[in-house]
């Protein structure tokens, strides 16, 4: 299972969020500002930041939070 954040600049709750997910095995970052990021956002269907989203090893969603993140007992549930 990989964890995919999804985070904008100019997001007023992205920073928070970050750091709530940075210490999680298996997490990538992609910027919406950036076009691979942005192309990511568009597979999964993320519309709003911070967006996470699991997903398979074959890179099927599981589970999606899409503008806001939970605790990280939630997502450690997940994953």
């Amino acid at each position: 299972m990989t964890l995919k954040f999804f985070w904008k600049k100019d997001c007023p709750k992205c920073p928070s969020a970050k750091a709530r997910v940075s210490d999680i095995e298996n997490v990538q970052f992609y910027n919406l500002d950036e076009p691979d990021g942005l192309a990511e956002a568009a597979f999964y269907s993320v519309m709003s930041t911070p967006s996470v989203v699991i997903s398979n090893d074959s890179g099927a969603e599981v589970v999606a939070f899409r503008g806001d993140v939970p605790e990280n007992k939630v997502l450690q549930k997940w994953l």
